[in-house]
């Protein structure tokens, strides 16, 4: 897998190949819809780096990963367009579950995100630093502030191979 383009221009950027160029169009503009006067290059650099994040997530389901609150506006838009986001996850291996945190700007743990941002690597994505920031660094601002981290709220996240329900659930027969 090849590191995302931080610039992507028009189409995806070089090694998201999970979706389609007009997937990632469309997952893009409904970012900037959530964000009015979002350029349209930054909801381009969020999407990359939430399929970044994903694809880190599916190979380290014990590591205790969270997007960022920039990263997981990206994540929300994929989550919008179920059918799109089921077949990421199949590629990926298995349904990546989204915990929605409760409102909580302090929830911020520089260990977390170093830790995410190394199992991207470890996964061939270089990691947009800027989409990463800490809440006093300056970072990208988005509609939806909220720090993600493992814990009583919020965590695991859990990646499930397909057919296989999450954890406490009863499979609906068929």
């Amino acid at each position: 897998m090849t590191t995302p383009n931080p610039n992507p221009g028009p189409m995806a950027p070089p090694g998201v190949d999970l979706v389609t160029p007009a997937e990632f169009n469309h997952v893009a503009r409904t970012v900037r819809d959530n964000n009015p006067g979002m350029a349209d290059e930054l909801s381009r650099r969020i999407v990359a780096e939430a399929l970044a994040f994903l694809a880190a997530v599916s190979r380290n389901p014990e590591a205790a990963l969270a997007p960022s609150p920039v990263v997981d506006e990206g994540w929300h838009a994929l989550v919008l367009n179920t059918p799109l986001y089921a077949r990421v996850c199949e590629q990926l291996g298995g349904f990546i579950h989204h915990v929605p945190e409760f409102f909580e700007t302090t929830r911020y743990d520089g260990g977390v995100i170093q830790r995410t941002v190394t199992a991207m690597a470890g996964a061939g994505f270089a990691a947009d630093l800027t989409l990463w920031a800490g809440p006093d660094e300056g970072g990208v601002k988005v509609t939806a502030n909220v720090w993600h981290s493992p814990g009583p709220n919020c965590g695991p996240i859990i990646v499930n191979p397909p057919g296989v329900p999450k954890p406490g659930k009863v499979p609906t027969p068929a």
